[in-house]
């Protein structure tokens, strides 16, 4: 089964709502059209413009304001060229080409009251067949290709490529050199205890040593081992204050000789 054409879609380039069309007299030189020979305040007719294309054609076509019923249409397929001129003395107003299908053919004037519209209207038709040559220049490139010799890049019959590996290999032993970490609870890795402090084991640290006393070093408390009071005994707690006092009174009855103040 034979694959079907695509179909191509029909775009719109422009659209201006205000144009005039006027009635062109024959060119009787060929020293271009000038808009000063129209009756440029008797247009034979007004109404909107619209700019189409489909594929590398273009289309201007007429239509009235209100219904859009067509008018004339003017098919575009080389710009600059004869479907569609300039005049020599303005740059609001062209001449173009209809046709109305059946192979007649006739030069229509056009203008517009803005400029601006003028130079939209020049400006959407040059940016058309400038996509146009674009795309001509890709398909001529992509045909040259195709008619071309082809590159092969692929391998010959008992063609053989080799590898350094080298450098790979020793990335892959050193990082199988490390030694894993320790898991502590809930899988997770635990860092490595720091010098000197209490390991995850349980084993305490070695006892520092006790300093030696320097000369001229003061002693303190924590140099000397003093020896630990013994608790007196619990029976007879004013013994000894009893006895002192004893002896206190016995000393003032033997010394009577002294005066007393």
């Amino acid at each position: 089964m034979a694959a079907e054409p695509e179909e191509e879609y029909e775009s719109v380039l422009c659209v201006k709502p205000a144009v005039l069309v006027y009635r062109v007299p024959p060119r009787a030189s060929n020293r271009g059209y000038r808009a000063a020979e129209w009756q440029l305040d008797q247009p034979a007719w007004s109404g909107r413009l619209r700019i189409t294309a489909k594929g590398s054609t273009a289309f201007i076509k007429l239509e009235d304001k209100n219904s859009g019923e067509l008018f004339a249409q003017a098919p575009v397929e080389q710009f600059p060229g004869i479907a569609v001129e300039s005049v020599t003395d303005s740059s609001r107003y062209f001449v173009i080409r209809i046709e109305d299908g059946n192979g007649r053919r006739a030069f229509i004037g056009v203008g517009f009251v803005d400029r601006g519209d003028a130079f939209d209207f020049n400006v959407a038709l040059q940016d058309h067949f400038k996509w146009v040559r674009q795309q001509s220049e890709l398909a001529r490139q992509a045909q040259d290709l195709e008619q071309g010799p082809k590159l092969d890049l692929g391998f010959k019959e008992g063609q053989t490529i080799k590898l350094n590996i080298a450098n790979m290999k020793k990335k892959e032993g050193a990082t199988g050199s490390t030694r894993p970490r320790p898991a502590g609870p809930g899988g997770l890795s635990l860092l490595p205890p720091p010098p000197g402090g209490k390991s995850s084991s349980g084993e305490r640290p070695a006892s520092l040593p006790t300093p030696a006393q320097l000369p001229g070093t003061p002693i303190t408390d924590s140099l000397l081992s003093w020896p630990q009071p013994t608790a007196a005994p619990a029976a007879d707690v004013w013994g000894d204050f009893a006895k002192a006092s004893g002896s206190a009174s016995n000393q003032t009855q033997g010394n009577t000789g002294w005066v007393q103040f």
